[in-house]
């Protein structure tokens, strides 16, 4: 199964290392952002992998909703709560890091949730630069370079119908609105089987720490992405 190597299992509930959080995020998601770095000094386990692991352990419902609540460190032994049509991954503690609302029917062939995982994810982490840069040109704005900061706030799948094979996932519209140092970003996208859609998304993020746009210093930021891309891509 996709995420068996990502996530650690035991009696009392689950957790996600450093090296495995970090190998998703480059491996899976193409996400090169610092903060899954192993030596990070504030590291946080991908949003997109605490959501994979819920739609491989639960399935895919027609309609969800996923909010995240909190940034989860490395080796927190979490668990799962369910309330009627609500998950939660929880700590031992009660702090909720993440909610699924789910609605409708539900499906569990792991052959189409798998590659739809691996198809949003991959999405969802190249948010930066692609996505994120000519939004944020276009306002006037940029995230701090120092403390480049983006936050997941929310996500949500759509379905007519719910998918019997491999589904297609592409962009459909993106925006920012900008409130003083906080942007709020949302992307929008469909979801089609076969050539014809079935289904639509969004995701909502949070750009902290906003500042004047910089062409030059948004250059060294992408030139640095690129940089670490690249040295993660000759490593293997």
């Amino acid at each position: 199964m996709l995420l068996d190597d990502f996530v650690t299992r035991s009696a009392e509930g689950f957790s996600f290392s450093k090296l495995q959080s970090c190998r998703f995020a480059k491996q899976i998601a193409t996400d090169f952002n610092p903060i899954h770095d192993v030596d990070a000094k504030r590291f946080c386990v991908p949003g997109d992998l605490l959501f994979a692991y819920l739609l491989s352990h639960y399935g895919l419902s027609k309609e969800l909703t996923c909010t995240f609540a909190g940034m989860v460190s490395a080796d927190v032994l979490l668990h799962c709560e369910q309330h009627n049509d609500e998950l939660k991954i929880c700590d031992a503690h009660g702090k909720v890091y993440l909610s699924l609302q789910r609605q409708g029917e539900t499906s569990h062939d792991l052959a189409v949730i798998e590659p739809l995982i691996r198809d949003y994810v991959k999405f969802s982490g190249q948010n930066f630069p692609h996505i994120l840069q000519p939004l944020m040109q276009q306002h006037s704005v940029m995230i701090h370079p120092g403390r480049p900061l983006v936050i997941y706030e929310s996500m949500a799948l759509s379905f007519d119908t719910l998918p019997t094979a491999e589904v297609e996932l592409s962009l459909a519209a993106s925006s920012l609105q900008v409130e003083g140092k906080r942007g709020n970003v949302l992307l929008q996208f469909v979801l089609t089987q076969h050539g014809t859609q079935i289904g639509c998304g969004e995701k909502r993020m949070i750009l902290s720490n906003l500042q004047a746009y910089d062409e030059a210093q948004m250059q060294l930021m992408i030139a640095e992405y690129d940089r670490r891309k690249n040295l993660s891509r000759s490593h293997g």
